[in-house]
């Protein structure tokens, strides 16, 4: 598996992904992706700021991490400083037919090696609260649960927070 950078000819097989990574959510009860979001736009900013992250499998893109410094307002809702700079990841994504080879655990790896290369100790995240797969994920690799929001630009959903401390490795 490789990670890297995502590049703009990479957008087709990503949207594919989404394509077949939001009927999957949907079907287990979670919605916080559809049709709208995340779109081609979303993908083109994070690859024109460096943020957005591939792993690829023999070629194919098995997985998507947005690793970002961008963290929302809402995040201040359940304590958390929102001007203290974070690792944060959003738009994780991984394409069923790779589930459970750890793409998730090797692109949140690679956060914490973007946080570990930039001299800051948080990482953070969020997710859907219907989403099971990822509330089974954060705590083994260390984050801890800090709370439920709501984000403005997805109304009438909840979301989970976590965040993982690496300040002793650096």
């Amino acid at each position: 598996m490789l990670i890297r950078l995502a590049k703009v000819n990479d957008i087709p097989q990503i949207m594919q992904l989404i394509a077949e990574v939001v009927p999957a959510m949907n079907a287990s009860g979670n919605f916080q992706w559809d049709s709208t979001y995340p779109n081609t736009q979303v993908f083109e900013n994070d690859i024109a700021l460096n943020q957005l992250w591939v792993a690829e499998e023999k070629g194919s893109i098995a997985g998507i991490a947005a690793i970002t410094t961008d963290q929302e307002p809402e995040y201040a809702h359940i304590g958390w400083d929102i001007n203290q700079q974070a690792i944060v990841t959003h738009r994780l994504a991984v394409n069923p037919k790779y589930r459970g080879k750890g793409i998730a655990v090797a692109l949140l790896m690679q956060a914490e090696q973007e946080a570990i290369n930039r001299g800051i100790n948080t990482l953070r995240i969020d997710t859907n609260t219907n989403n099971q797969a990822t509330q089974r994920l954060f705590p083994k690799l260390g984050y801890q649960f800090a709370g439920e929001i709501g984000l403005s630009f997805r109304p009438n959903l909840r979301f989970y927070c976590y965040e993982k401390s690496i300040g002793n490795n650096l």
